[in-house]
């Protein structure tokens, strides 16, 4: 395995270039620590995949993040390629990224999610807004974020009325389809699954208003890490068991990280990510660390994952 050619693809042309740009080059050492010499790396921001020449690559790891390298974009290369590649597969990217479609899935299998609804950048109208905040029964504060985005991007938090309408018409300007949602309060945890296997939940304090991206990348944001969340041993149990269902009903392959709010003892899953970071602040390394699982062997642990025609 250790003589196989890697080609590493990271940056991309999405809003989290940057943090696709730390993990990638983080996964190239780490292979190279635990002896794949065979590695090269491809942005897709400036070359065009056709330029990848298939016979001189054996697998693809995938360090993509957001749009068009998490919402089965790139995947759809990688299998017109016909090259074993990491992480999930077109269609489950395409689910998970989409958090309309996830929420219908989760819902589907009595897997609990806030409610919401969406609105549509043609059809929206404030009058139309406020009747279904009635009828959805949902109460400020409301969150109002893009229907596909990654890393929080473009997630606001609105206290009433004239802040909603002004975040939305905001975000009109770049995305096409929003969602909307209540804010659920609580204790804010993650948990890693590898190869179907829930392996620890984290907890998470941020200092900012919740785990933004700042929050997510910046040090000097500050937010408490709490390694293994502070649950009760059948809260942790369940936790771990949702998140194992979620990554199972999407059709998940390789490493997924599932986003949970704890509220009046009651977990919701607000989304799950198949492509989670693995930069110095990266919540899956940390979990599989506390499991004794190091870097290196937890980023071998996603290229051995690797396949095609998921």
């Amino acid at each position: 395995m250790k003589n196989k050619k890697i080609l590493v693809v990271l940056g991309g042309t999405s809003g989290e270039r940057k943090v696709s740009l730390d993990s990638g080059k983080a996964c190239v050492k780490a292979l190279k620590k635990i002896g794949y010499k065979k590695i090269s790396t491809f942005d897709p921001k400036k070359k065009s995949y056709s330029s990848i020449d298939k016979d001189k690559i054996d697998i693809i790891f995938n360090a993509l993040h957001g749009k068009n390298g998490e919402d089965g974009v790139a995947q759809t290369y990688f299998e017109c390629l016909r090259i074993p590649y990491t992480h999930s597969g077109v269609i489950s990217s395409y689910k998970a990224m989409n958090k309309i479609i996830s929420k219908e899935i989760f819902k589907k299998n009595k897997i609990r999610s806030p409610r919401y609804f969406v609105f549509t950048k043609n059809n929206f109208k404030k009058t139309r807004l406020l009747e279904l905040i009635k009828k959805k029964k949902i109460s400020f504060p409301i969150v109002v974020k893009p229907a596909n985005e990654g890393s929080s991007l473009g997630v606001n938090i609105c206290k009433n009325i004239s802040t909603l309408t002004k975040a939305t018409k905001s975000l009109f300007k770049k995305y096409l389809e929003l969602i909307y949602e209540p804010f659920v309060a609580g204790q804010e945890i993650q948990v890693a699954v590898i190869n179907g296997a829930s392996i620890g939940a984290i907890e998470l304090k941020p200092k900012r208003k919740f785990y933004d991206y700042k929050a997510k990348y910046s040090k000097a944001a500050k937010t408490k890490h709490i390694m293994p969340a502070n649950l009760t041993k059948r809260q942790y149990k369940e936790v771990l068991k949702i998140a194992k269902k979620a990554h199972k009903v999407i059709g998940c392959k390789g490493v997924t990280r599932s986003d949970f709010k704890l509220f009046k003892n009651k977990f919701y899953l607000l989304e799950i990510n198949t492509q989670p970071g693995m930069t110095s602040l990266s919540l899956v390394p940390e979990i599989a660390y506390y499991k004794g699982i190091s870097f290196e062997n937890l980023v071998e642990k996603i290229l051995l994952s690797a396949s095609i025609n998921k």
